[in-house]
Parts: C-alpha cells; sequence; structure tokens
C-alpha cells in the first residue's frame, strides 16, 4: 500500500494494518522527510488518544493530515505508533 499526497509518496509498505477502514502504516515505512508535528490530539472512545502530523510537500502543507496512537487502549494495541492518513491523501494498492 502506498499514502500518496502532492504527488509524493509519504509512506508505502507490504503489510498495513486496517482498522475503520483506514490503513496504518508501521512508522518504519513512513517517509518523515514529510512530517511536521503537530499539537492537534483527539481522544478515541475505544482506540484511545491520538496525535496528529501535518504533511509538507513542495512547500505545500496539509494540517493534520497524518495521525497515530502512541500508547492505544489494549483493544487497538496493534496500532501503537502506526500512522493512518486523511484529507486527501490517496492510498492506494502497490
Amino acid at each position: 500500500m502506498k499514502a500518496i499526497w502532492n504527488n509524493q509518496v509519504i509512506a508505502e509498505s507490504a503489510v498495513t494494518v486496517v482498522v475503520d477502514s483506514n490503513h496504518y502504516f508501521p512508522p518504519n515505512s513512513v517517509n518523515e522527510t514529510y512530517l511536521r508535528h503537530s499539537p492537534t490530539t483527539s481522544n478515541c472512545a475505544w482506540k484511545g488518544v491520538a496525535n496528529y502530523y501535518s504533511l509538507q510537500v513542495d512547500g505545500d502543507i496539509n494540517p493534520d493530515a497524518a495521525w497515530y496512537y502512541p500508547s492505544p487502549k489494549d483493544a487497538a494495541a496493534e496500532i501503537r505508533g502506526h500512522l493512518a492518513f486523511w484529507r486527501g491523501v490517496k492510498i492506494v494498492d502497490g
């Protein structure tokens, strides 16, 4: 699977974890060059607190376009540290 935004591959992995129709990419599959820390957080009743990254590619910024659970609840332990994407990031097979 690939996560693509602004014609750049942000993440690529043969193995992702699908939760709530979102592909969560392992941390080592993400190109950190494009990540910018965000102060945004959100809370999911069964997954826990999510932290966010904005994406920056070729001077364009996509605010809070990636999220991850650094310390998920037990029910979501399999996505610990994995990143998921939205806000125009295309997830494609291959």
